[in-house]
């Protein structure tokens, strides 16, 4: 099992430097606990919708991500109603929003 974590707020920071390095807007729309707070990912794909991810760890202990809301794409009420619904249960939630309409963006992870 992986026992190096890195820490929440340091992969949120390469987050934002790596979109903004390839052009992709990106939002640290709630910041957390920046030791441990877990991370929330809202891609906004445009017409196809929106997809909620939450960072989970598989059984190896390697970073995943876990669709949040009901399923893979859902419309953005139902993605902003999950995300505040994840934010009353964890206030040191960090929520990062992307605008990925031509599916650039890369997680640093496998959808468990």
């Amino acid at each position: 099992m992986s026992s190096s974590k890195i820490k929440a707020g340091l992969w949120v920071q390469a987050q934002v430097r790596q979109c903004d390095i390839n052009f992709i807007p990106i939002m640290v729309r709630q910041k957390g606990d920046p030791d441990s707070g877990a991370i929330l990912l809202k891609l906004d794909q445009g017409e196809a919708g929106c997809s909620v991810l939450s960072q989970v760890r598989d059984v190896e202990g390697n970073p995943g991500w876990m669709y949040g809301g009901g399923g893979e794409f859902i419309a953005e009420e139902e993605a902003e109603s999950y995300i505040r619904r994840q934010i009353k249960r964890d206030p040191d939630l960090w929520v990062l929003e992307i605008e990925d309409r031509q599916g650039r963006y890369e997680l640093d992870g496998k959808i468990v």
